[in-house]
């Protein structure tokens, strides 16, 4: 078993770290025990450099197949670098098919890995460094089975 979550955390990483010139940032927080709680809000810092450039940006997201629903409640704060509160926002995500249970992203074993979109073709409005500030707005706390979270920024159309 321990070979096993070893090989996936190597993989997860793999994947997180992987050569892609289009991204600007790739991070993830691990979730103590895969047990998500409310008061654990993940921040990210994001130092943006070119106004000029489009971006998008994913949620990262990695799940057991033991996670108990198919969706998840995000709640995201979105800091500009004068810390003002561009915006907070609750947003649902789709980890698995709500009639078949089949889990959507990337599989492992029993971990599965997602990159969902929140922000597409965004223009950071000057340079200097954002924070998003994620948590899980569930009924359940703690949330089970919710390995870690992240967010990556990419640039779009670079080649």
């Amino acid at each position: 078993m321990k070979f096993f979550l070893l090989a996936s955390v190597f993989f997860f990483g793999l994947i997180l770290s992987g050569c892609d010139e289009n991204v600007v940032y790739k991070a993830h927080e691990d979730i103590d025990d895969g047990l998500w709680y409310i008061k654990n809000k993940p921040s990210f810092k994001v130092e943006i450099k070119d106004t000029t450039a489009t971006y998008n940006l994913y949620y990262l997201l990695r799940n057991t197949l033991q996670y108990p629903y198919y969706n998840l409640y995000l709640s995201r704060s979105f800091t500009a670098p004068d810390q003002r509160v561009i915006s907070n926002t609750l947003e649902e995500v789709f980890l698995s098919n709500e009639e078949t249970g089949k889990p959507y992203g990337h599989g492992l074993g029993d971990l599965f890995d997602h990159k969902i979109p929140f922000l597409k073709n965004y223009k950071f409005p000057r340079s200097g460094t954002y924070t998003f500030t994620l948590s899980q707005s569930m009924r359940q706390n703690p949330l089970p089975f919710v390995m870690s979270v992240g967010i990556s920024v990419e640039k779009v159309g670079v080649k």
